[in-house]
């Protein structure tokens, strides 16, 4: 829930996370199972109940395990007879879009070349641009969770020769990504989303969770994947900065992250904790805003 402030371009009231845990709902195919669309449908209709209040706008919207599930269609059916509410599904390009709109205000990039890289569970998007609007937006089926499930990397991978399949995966697969943006020398490189904040604060020692970590090397990554794999999931949970809940993906996305940054020819990003969700969340409140001021 968030508020526009005099002086400030977005000022977060409240904040409510229910964790669901999907994945582990999908079967083989990746349909999402009865007690996942269960799960959906109670976290949806309770927080609706709990914080809709004199709301002027509720924007309810599905991503990438609901969204690339066969069974799509039947789970947006059944949450939306359940709750009145019908998530509404971006599609990947636009989530790139909204990534690159949050980290250009969250960094107060006003000009240059900015690169823009977020890893997700299903999905990486991938955005770069000189002003407030990505020129372009990519976004495809590298995330951690797809990885992880794909190559089976949730526990300890001792074979280098393993790792070097999944590395080489990774590296064709992007460089079959048309116009895949690179690091420009004078421009910034953003990295969003949770894969790449863990990382950096395994990186730095920091187990405050409160903190955003301000940067990461790729050399910092390349380190991470040799240590993720050396741990199963319940070993990496107990490194400093990685979440349990997430270390079973964990070395997937460090596998994904050092990948892209190779392609994206970019050795550092700097860390930003703004991404899909308040990239839409300042597009709203500039249109209620603009709508506002056209009723006045």
């Amino acid at each position: 829930m968030a508020r526009r402030r005099a002086g400030v371009a977005m000022e977060e009231v409240l904040s409510r996370k229910v964790r669901l845990q999907l994945h582990e709902t999908l079967d083989a195919t990746g349909r999402l199972g009865k007690s996942g669309v269960r799960s959906v449908q109670r976290a949806v209709a309770e927080t609706l109940a709990e914080n809709r209040g004199d709301l002027p706008e509720v924007y309810a919207f599905a991503t990438s395990v609901i969204r690339d599930a066969p069974n799509r269609d039947e789970v947006l059916a059944q949450v939306a007879s359940a709750t009145g509410t019908r998530l509404r599904v971006m599609s990947g390009e636009e989530e790139a879009r909204l990534a690159y709109v949050a980290a250009h205000h969250w960094a107060r990039h006003e000009s240059g070349p900015l690169l823009v890289l977020d890893i997700g569970g299903g999905t990486v998007e991938v955005a770069s641009g000189t002003s407030r609007r990505p020129r372009t937006a990519h976004s495809l089926p590298l995330g951690a969770r797809t990885v992880t499930r794909a190559w089976k990397l949730d526990e300890a991978v001792s074979s280098k020769r393993r790792l070097a399949e999944v590395r080489d995966h990774l590296g064709r697969r992007l460089a079959e990504v048309p116009d895949l943006p690179h690091a420009d020398p004078d421009g910034r490189v953003l990295a969003c989303s949770k894969t790449f904040t863990q990382l950096a604060r395994y990186t730095s020692g920091d187990r405050d969770r409160s903190r955003t970590p301000q940067r990461l090397t790729l050399d910092e990554v390349r380190a991470a994947v040799d240590v993720l794999a050396r741990n199963g999931s319940a070993g990496r949970g107990r490194l400093p900065g990685i979440s349990r809940h997430r270390a079973g993906q964990s070395l997937a996305g460090a596998l994904v992250a050092e990948a892209l940054m190779e392609a994206c020819r970019a050795t550092a990003v700097e860390i930003s904790p703004w991404s899909t969700r308040e990239g839409l969340l300042l597009e709203r409140l500039g249109a209620l805003r603009t709508k506002g001021t056209a009723n006045r």
